[in-house]
């Protein structure tokens, strides 16, 4: 690695190399210390206890996204998205929250659901575990899901994520 990283260094001018091991996170405190230090300070742009400036129903609908994509990574397009129907604040604290993962297709719908329901379980489960830490509550997480073809060309769904649609 050390002449790799040379022999990059000889095209191009970097400030630092940082050598990390994604096998056992060694150089990774190296790598933070050196971004942290170079930050500019500056105010905070939103409460320092809030995790994200992005709304709740949204970030619930990227962690989904997100373990959707961990399970099937090879095997969904990145073509699907994770909606927020409803959300609702239950008298006891805790939250029901209900999402529709779009996909383009039949087939892929299969495939996110699995044999006998076991992929979409698989998914609901890692993102209700994850939802109840990042809100510090318990979720009640029901995920469905449909097929919406060509959402990816509809303008309203940009909107709907806070995007604007490419021309």
């Amino acid at each position: 690695m050390l002449e790799l990283a040379a022999k990059a260094n000889e095209y191009t001018k970097f400030d630092q190399t940082f050598m990390v091991s994604a096998i056992n996170g060694s150089g990774t405190k190296d790598i933070l210390k050196y971004f942290s230090e170079q930050m500019p300070k500056g105010p905070w742009l939103y409460p320092e206890d809030q995790a994200s400036d992005i709304p709740l129903r949204m970030l619930a609908a990227e962690i989904t996204r997100e373990k959707l994509y961990l399970r099937l990574h090879e095997e969904l397009p990145y073509i699907s998205t994770v909606e927020t129907d409803k959300w609702e604040d239950k008298k006891d604290g805790s939250i029901r929250i209900e999402q529709t993962i779009f996909v383009e297709r039949d087939s892929q719908k299969s495939i996110v659901l699995g044999k006998n329901g076991q992929t979409i379980k698989a998914i609901s489960k890692a993102a209700r575990e994850e939802l109840t830490e990042a809100f510090e509550t318990k979720v009640h997480l029901f995920v469905f899901v449909k097929v919406r073809e060509n959402w990816s060309d509809d303008p309203e769904r940009y909107r709907n994520m806070g995007l604007d649609f490419p021309h």
